[in-house]
């Protein structure tokens, strides 16, 4: 589930992600920072589920990191090629099983920290970002640690809601680290 974000001024309506020149943005730079900084502690709510992990594997087509590039797919961040009023930043990390109310709320929530807080963004990837180390959580129960321990994320989205998600979601895990899967059962039955 791939999130295409950009920000329409209230009163001008126009795109703040560029500049009048049809340049980007400070905000929209500092947006990008933002969702590089606070993704990861934000994962569990792109990636819901034990088995959303799986995917976020080297080299296949979801990202690893919060890397950005222009037009680059490897990147968890990237910026389609447009016309500066659609200028945008889409947000690669969540999957198909993440509920789309809470992802895009996250991923708002992340971008708008960082043109609060006037973060700057690493340069922009241009080769594979595959080829960059792991930057994401690789698992469900790191990723609601994660998102426990990061103030600003619990300020915004609330302290009630991530102590109500984080409870379900741990409840869960504990669920799935009780079953014996297959691979468990053939792989160390022989072999160990």
């Amino acid at each position: 589930m791939h999130i295409h974000q950009s920000i329409v001024d209230k009163k001008t309506r126009k795109n703040i992600f560029s500049n009048p020149d049809g340049t980007p943005s400070a905000l929209f730079f500092s947006h990008i920072a933002g969702l590089q900084r606070y993704i990861p502690a934000a994962m569990s709510l792109f990636c819901s589920n034990v088995n959303s992990y799986r995917r976020m594997t080297r080299y296949l087509s979801a990202p690893i990191n919060v890397q950005w590039g222009y037009d680059n797919r490897t990147a968890g961040l990237r910026v389609p090629m447009s016309e500066p009023e659609a200028r945008r930043v889409e947000n690669r990390v969540g999957g198909a099983d993440a509920n789309p109310y809470i992802a895009i709320a996250a991923s708002l929530a992340c971008g708008y920290l960082g043109m609060t807080e006037g973060l700057k963004p690493t340069e922009p990837v241009t080769g594979s970002a595959h080829d960059m180390p792991y930057s994401l959580p690789r698992s469900l129960d790191e990723a609601l640690a994660r998102l426990r321990d990061c103030e600003p994320l619990l300020q915004i989205l609330g302290e009630p809601f991530v102590a109500a998600y984080t409870i379900v979601k741990q409840a869960e895990h504990e669920v799935f680290l009780q079953v014996i899967s297959s691979w468990e059962r053939e792989h160390l039955l022989l072999n160990v």
